[in-house]
């Protein structure tokens, strides 16, 4: 299992053993012949993370950018200027045209996400 150590203490609550790798920014993985690379995605929580496929054009974004907007920030170790900061600089910088695969709720775009994201600061969630 590979988990990012800056979630470490949301494992701990769960799991009595340790996970197998840290998982960092920049970690490249193959799974069934497609290569995942993790980019770091703080906010929702700080270890969060997203898996871009770019030969295939998908982002896999778990809790990070749903279809119109972006995760939860309301825990006490989540931040909505975090998620901003990385949906702005790490994720929306991506191909227009990447399919984003959500944590939860329908599928999206990156190009169908873009263009709202001053729309997000303003609503301040």
């Amino acid at each position: 299992v590979w988990f990012p150590s800056a979630d470490r203490v949301l494992w701990d609550a769960e799991h009595d053993t340790a996970p197998d790798e840290d998982l960092v920014d920049g970690t490249t993985f193959t799974v069934a012949g497609t290569e995942l690379k993790a980019i770091a995605t703080p906010g929702h929580s700080p270890g969060s993370t997203v898996l871009h496929a770019e030969e295939l054009g998908v982002l896999f974004s778990g809790d990070t950018l749903f279809n119109g907007g972006p995760g939860a920030t309301g825990r006490s170790y989540s931040s909505f200027d975090t998620i901003i900061e990385s949906l702005r600089d790490r994720v929306l910088t991506l191909p227009p045209e990447t399919v984003v695969h959500t944590g939860h709720g329908d599928d999206t775009s990156i190009g169908a996400e873009a263009p709202h994201l001053d729309e997000w600061i303003a609503r301040g969630h």
